[in-house]
């Protein structure tokens, strides 16, 4: 096995059980080690991918499917040029044919083989792995199934040409490496810079959920469906009353453009000075990222909103073609303002460009949607619609009755309320 030729599958995350497996296949029958100290090393290559197994909620061929995820999980030169667009022109190609030469060797050798000599009997048990807790720690069910099936893929191919073109195939469908497999991330700020972490649980919603507000859903659509399709497209601010669906919508249009390659990093204010970073480390990619920010709003005395200025629109680099910025507020212009801006001439003398300086990050969201708080009839429709949607066994009045009393004493109209009253019923029904 030739791991010390490989060119663009070279440094691989757990790249190391592989080496290791490599150094068994070649010396097992070698007389020159012991075969306790050989048994030592098998057992402790199992051991890991077990573990890796466990944590993805990998099962079947336990083998190939460790091969494949390190496939899948590589950003190289190659892989990151098929994700989205597929296969690529140029030499490239002749050298990925060379791994993946190497890599079809390891899914047809058979470990059967080894495990007779070294006298180990839980092959048969790692071909035919059943997890027993599916559940993944790093990778949700539709990831890891994704995984799974490519190893099944790789496993029956004829021979190198098609071994390559089926994972090219996958690179363009569902991406390689932690961008292209996870739909959301969020940013953890470490001593040497920002790290950009997968969200594995995010809510499965879609815009139709979200009863109403039609304008405003199709605002958010056309401005999106521009960025995803590579034309011009603008920052989103979506703004309005409490409750209303803004976030809603924003992870909506996540789930809707995901597989036309959109992502979506949720950024907090107290980052805002790690985005130069991120940025930096997603400007090259070939997907489509928003930066997100919930519940976005600036007291007097914080000054984060300069660093997002300065991001938005504003420094000598230009923000990536492939990054847009959507945010949602309660408040329409963001940084508070008070009278004393406007009349407090004692403290600055020209208080007009106080007002400004507040008012300009407001000027570089290029559309901006404002979601309303529902009337009384609209509530009621969008419980309605709720009830129906969860099979909620009520007469219309009852239920209407029951969602007024509701809302008089939980906050008031909106779509958040008429939500929790819906989780109320099904609590009860449970």
């Amino acid at each position: 096995m030739r791991t010390n030729e490989l060119m663009l599958y070279k440094n691989m995350e757990y790249g190391e059980i592989l080496k290791d497996m490599t150094f068994l296949i070649e010396n097992y029958e070698n007389e020159y080690y012991n075969k306790e100290d050989l048994q030592g090393l098998f057992y402790e290559c199992i051991n890991e991918v077990l573990e890796l197994s466990t944590s993805h909620g990998f099962e079947g061929n336990l083998w190939h499917t460790y091969l494949t995820f390190l496939l899948a999980n590589d950003e190289n030169a190659y892989s990151t040029s098929c994700e989205v667009v597929g296969a690529v022109e140029g030499s490239i190609n002749d050298v990925a044919l060379h791994d993946f030469k190497i890599f079809k060797e390891f899914f047809d050798w058979d470990l059967k083989k080894m495990g007779a000599v070294l006298e180990t009997d839980c092959i048969s048990t790692i071909e035919n792995y059943t997890n027993i807790n599916r559940d993944s720690k790093v990778y949700n069910k539709r990831i890891r199934n994704r995984i799974c099936d490519l190893a099944k893929a790789l496993d029956s191919t004829e021979d190198v040409s098609e071994f390559k073109d089926t994972l090219t195939a996958f690179y363009r469908e569902f991406g390689v490496g932690k961008l292209g497999l996870h739909k959301a991330f969020r940013i953890e700020h470490l001593d040497d810079g920002a790290q950009i972490v997968p969200i594995t649980n995010i809510a499965h919603v879609n815009l139709d959920d979200l009863v109403g507000y039609e304008i405003a859903k199709q605002k958010l659509i056309d401005n999106t469906q521009a960025f995803v399709d590579g034309k011009r497209a603008n920052n989103c601010l979506l703004h309005g009353d409490a409750g209303t669906g803004k976030s809603t919508s924003i992870k909506a249009i996540l789930n809707q453009y995901y597989d036309q390659g959109l992502r979506m990093i949720e950024v907090y204010k107290h980052q805002f000075q790690d985005l130069n970073d991120v940025i930096a480390q997603i400007k090259n990619r070939n997907y489509k990222f928003i930066i997100y920010m919930d519940d976005l709003s600036f007291e007097e005395f914080e000054i984060e909103y300069k660093y997002l200025k300065a991001v938005i629109e504003g420094g000598l680099e230009r923000k990536p073609d492939n990054v847009l910025i959507y945010a949602t507020s309660n408040r329409r212009h963001l940084v508070r303002e008070t009278f004393k801006d406007k009349s407090d001439r004692d403290e600055e003398l020209h208080t007009n460009d106080t007002v400004q300086e507040k008012l300009s990050l407001v000027a570089r969201f290029g559309v901006t949607i404002y979601f309303g708080g529902p009337s009384k009839k609209e509530f009621q429709q969008i419980v309605r619609s709720l009830a129906k949607k969860n099979q909620i066994e009520m007469s219309e009045d009852e239920l209407l009755l029951e969602a007024n009393k509701w809302e008089l004493s939980h906050g008031g109209l909106s779509g958040r309320t008429a939500q929790q009253f819906i989780d109320y019923l099904l609590g009860k029904k449970e």
